[in-house]
Protein backbone atom coordinates (compact mmCIF):
# COMPACT_ATOMS: atom_id res chain seq x y z
CA UNK A 1 0.00 0.00 0.00
CA UNK A 2 0.76 3.34 -0.77
CA UNK A 3 2.36 5.78 2.32
CA UNK A 4 1.07 9.14 2.67
CA UNK A 5 4.65 10.16 1.25
CA UNK A 6 4.80 7.79 -1.71
CA UNK A 7 4.09 10.14 -4.66
CA UNK A 8 3.25 9.17 -8.08
CA UNK A 9 5.96 10.23 -10.19
CA UNK A 10 7.77 8.53 -6.95
CA UNK A 11 6.52 5.34 -7.63
CA UNK A 12 7.16 5.16 -11.48
CA UNK A 13 10.61 6.12 -10.79
CA UNK A 14 11.13 3.18 -8.54
CA UNK A 15 9.38 0.81 -11.10
CA UNK A 16 12.09 1.78 -13.76
CA UNK A 17 14.81 1.80 -10.92
CA UNK A 18 16.57 -0.75 -9.05
CA UNK A 19 13.49 -0.94 -6.75
CA UNK A 20 11.29 -2.16 -9.09
CA UNK A 21 10.52 -5.59 -7.91
CA UNK A 22 9.09 -4.07 -4.47
CA UNK A 23 7.16 -1.26 -6.33
CA UNK A 24 5.38 -3.80 -8.52
CA UNK A 25 3.17 -4.92 -5.42
CA UNK A 26 2.59 -0.79 -4.61
CA UNK A 27 1.51 0.13 -8.62
CA UNK A 28 -0.79 -2.90 -8.68
CA UNK A 29 -2.50 -1.81 -5.83
CA UNK A 30 -2.36 1.29 -7.22
CA UNK A 31 -3.79 0.81 -10.17
CA UNK A 32 -5.28 -2.74 -10.56
CA UNK A 33 -8.76 -2.10 -10.43
CA UNK A 34 -8.59 1.08 -12.54
CA UNK A 35 -7.67 -1.39 -15.00
CA UNK A 36 -10.31 -3.89 -14.28
CA UNK A 37 -12.82 -1.21 -14.06
CA UNK A 38 -12.20 0.09 -17.17
CA UNK A 39 -11.92 -3.35 -18.80
CA UNK A 40 -15.33 -4.44 -17.15
CA UNK A 41 -16.96 -1.21 -18.51
CA UNK A 42 -15.67 -1.89 -21.96
CA UNK A 43 -18.15 -4.80 -22.24
CA UNK A 44 -15.13 -7.78 -21.49
CA UNK A 45 -15.91 -10.79 -18.85
CA UNK A 46 -14.17 -11.62 -15.89
CA UNK A 47 -11.94 -13.72 -17.71
CA UNK A 48 -10.67 -11.38 -20.45
CA UNK A 49 -10.27 -9.27 -17.75
CA UNK A 50 -8.39 -10.95 -15.48
CA UNK A 51 -6.61 -10.85 -19.33
CA UNK A 52 -6.35 -7.66 -19.96
CA UNK A 53 -4.87 -6.82 -16.31
CA UNK A 54 -2.22 -9.31 -17.06
CA UNK A 55 -1.20 -8.19 -20.19
CA UNK A 56 -1.59 -4.29 -19.36
CA UNK A 57 0.90 -5.09 -16.32
CA UNK A 58 3.76 -7.41 -18.18
CA UNK A 59 3.43 -4.53 -21.41
CA UNK A 60 4.05 -2.27 -18.52
CA UNK A 61 7.09 -4.48 -17.15
CA UNK A 62 8.54 -4.50 -20.60
CA UNK A 63 8.12 -0.40 -21.25
CA UNK A 64 9.00 0.90 -17.93
CA UNK A 65 12.60 -0.17 -16.87
CA UNK A 66 14.61 2.93 -17.29
CA UNK A 67 11.52 4.93 -18.45
CA UNK A 68 11.39 8.73 -17.07
CA UNK A 69 8.35 10.00 -16.24
CA UNK A 70 8.30 14.00 -17.92
CA UNK A 71 4.98 15.22 -16.90
CA UNK A 72 5.50 18.14 -19.73
CA UNK A 73 5.35 15.27 -22.79
CA UNK A 74 1.68 13.76 -21.35
CA UNK A 75 0.31 12.61 -18.32
CA UNK A 76 0.37 8.83 -17.47
CA UNK A 77 -2.72 8.97 -17.15
CA UNK A 78 -2.93 8.88 -20.66
CA UNK A 79 -0.53 6.45 -21.53
CA UNK A 80 -1.77 4.07 -18.92
CA UNK A 81 -5.51 4.37 -21.18
CA UNK A 82 -3.78 3.88 -24.17
CA UNK A 83 -1.89 0.64 -22.64
CA UNK A 84 -4.95 -0.68 -21.36
CA UNK A 85 -7.08 0.14 -24.72
CA UNK A 86 -5.05 -1.36 -26.44
CA UNK A 87 -5.23 -4.56 -24.69
CA UNK A 88 -8.59 -4.41 -24.83
CA UNK A 89 -8.16 -4.30 -28.80
CA UNK A 90 -5.84 -6.98 -28.66
CA UNK A 91 -8.29 -9.17 -26.67
CA UNK A 92 -11.11 -8.71 -28.74
CA UNK A 93 -8.92 -9.30 -31.93
CA UNK A 94 -7.65 -12.53 -30.56
CA UNK A 95 -11.47 -13.79 -29.75
CA UNK A 96 -12.00 -12.81 -33.14
CA UNK A 97 -8.96 -15.09 -34.85
CA UNK A 98 -8.22 -11.65 -36.32
CA UNK A 99 -4.72 -10.67 -34.68
CA UNK A 100 -2.05 -8.98 -36.66
CA UNK A 101 -0.45 -5.78 -36.25
CA UNK A 102 -1.95 -3.54 -38.56
CA UNK A 103 -5.36 -4.94 -36.76
CA UNK A 104 -4.36 -3.95 -33.52
CA UNK A 105 -2.82 -0.74 -34.63
CA UNK A 106 -6.75 0.25 -35.99
CA UNK A 107 -8.50 -1.79 -33.23
CA UNK A 108 -6.75 0.53 -30.93
CA UNK A 109 -6.96 3.52 -32.51
CA UNK A 110 -11.13 2.80 -32.85
CA UNK A 111 -10.78 2.14 -29.09
CA UNK A 112 -9.19 5.46 -28.03
CA UNK A 113 -11.62 7.27 -30.62
CA UNK A 114 -14.91 4.94 -29.59
CA UNK A 115 -17.65 8.18 -28.13
CA UNK A 116 -17.84 6.14 -24.99
CA UNK A 117 -14.02 5.17 -24.30
CA UNK A 118 -13.21 8.89 -23.11
CA UNK A 119 -16.20 9.00 -20.48
CA UNK A 120 -15.81 5.54 -18.69
CA UNK A 121 -12.14 6.10 -18.37
CA UNK A 122 -13.00 9.45 -16.70
CA UNK A 123 -15.63 7.53 -14.57
CA UNK A 124 -13.14 4.56 -13.42
CA UNK A 125 -10.41 7.62 -13.06
CA UNK A 126 -12.80 9.14 -10.40
CA UNK A 127 -13.49 6.07 -8.72
CA UNK A 128 -9.66 5.41 -8.74
CA UNK A 129 -9.34 8.40 -6.79
CA UNK A 130 -12.23 7.69 -4.52
CA UNK A 131 -10.74 4.62 -3.60
CA UNK A 132 -7.28 5.64 -3.18
CA UNK A 133 -8.57 8.22 -0.94
CA UNK A 134 -10.72 5.76 1.09
CA UNK A 135 -7.57 4.30 2.33
CA UNK A 136 -6.54 7.15 3.76
CA UNK A 137 -9.87 7.96 5.25
CA UNK A 138 -10.02 4.42 6.68
CA UNK A 139 -6.83 4.93 8.60
CA UNK A 140 -7.71 8.50 9.89
CA UNK A 141 -11.04 8.05 11.36
CA UNK A 142 -12.93 5.52 13.80
CA UNK A 143 -15.17 3.00 12.90
CA UNK A 144 -18.04 4.96 14.29
CA UNK A 145 -17.38 7.84 12.17
CA UNK A 146 -16.84 5.71 8.81
CA UNK A 147 -19.57 4.03 9.65
CA UNK A 148 -21.99 7.14 9.84
CA UNK A 149 -20.33 8.51 6.71
CA UNK A 150 -20.59 5.34 4.73
CA UNK A 151 -24.49 4.87 6.05
CA UNK A 152 -25.60 8.31 5.96
CA UNK A 153 -23.47 9.65 3.22
CA UNK A 154 -23.37 6.87 0.82
CA UNK A 155 -26.39 5.03 1.35
CA UNK A 156 -28.99 7.93 1.74
CA UNK A 157 -30.38 6.67 5.15
CA UNK A 158 -31.78 9.35 7.37
CA UNK A 159 -29.17 10.67 10.22
CA UNK A 160 -31.45 9.88 13.00
CA UNK A 161 -31.67 6.12 12.05
CA UNK A 162 -28.21 6.02 11.54
CA UNK A 163 -27.50 7.97 14.79
CA UNK A 164 -29.86 5.64 16.36
CA UNK A 165 -27.80 2.27 14.92
CA UNK A 166 -24.45 3.68 15.96
CA UNK A 167 -25.18 4.70 19.35
CA UNK A 168 -24.11 8.83 18.31
CA UNK A 169 -25.82 11.90 17.92
CA UNK A 170 -27.70 12.39 15.00
CA UNK A 171 -24.96 15.96 15.25
CA UNK A 172 -22.50 13.44 15.55
CA UNK A 173 -23.26 11.99 12.01
CA UNK A 174 -23.78 15.44 10.48
CA UNK A 175 -20.36 16.07 11.73
CA UNK A 176 -18.67 13.01 10.92
CA UNK A 177 -20.41 13.41 7.22
CA UNK A 178 -18.39 16.99 7.43
CA UNK A 179 -15.08 16.06 8.10
CA UNK A 180 -15.00 13.06 6.03
CA UNK A 181 -16.19 14.75 3.20
CA UNK A 182 -14.05 17.64 3.52
CA UNK A 183 -10.70 14.93 4.07
CA UNK A 184 -11.93 13.54 1.25
CA UNK A 185 -12.26 16.42 -0.91
CA UNK A 186 -8.32 17.22 0.11
CA UNK A 187 -7.01 14.34 -0.96
CA UNK A 188 -8.54 13.66 -3.98
CA UNK A 189 -7.40 16.94 -4.99
CA UNK A 190 -3.58 16.75 -3.62
CA UNK A 191 -3.68 13.23 -5.74
CA UNK A 192 -4.83 14.91 -8.64
CA UNK A 193 -2.12 17.39 -8.70
CA UNK A 194 0.32 14.35 -7.85
CA UNK A 195 -0.24 12.97 -10.98
CA UNK A 196 0.63 15.98 -13.05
Amino acid sequence: MLTGTQTHATLLARLAGDDAPAAWPEFVSRYGDLIRGFARRRGLQTADVDDVTQDVLVSLSKALPGFRYDPAKGKFRSYLKTVVVRAIAKRSLQRRGEFTLLDLDGATRDGLDAPDAESHWEVEWRQYHVRLAMRTINSEFNEADRSAFELYALHGREARDVASDLGLSVDQVYQAKSRITRRLAQLIEAQVQDEG
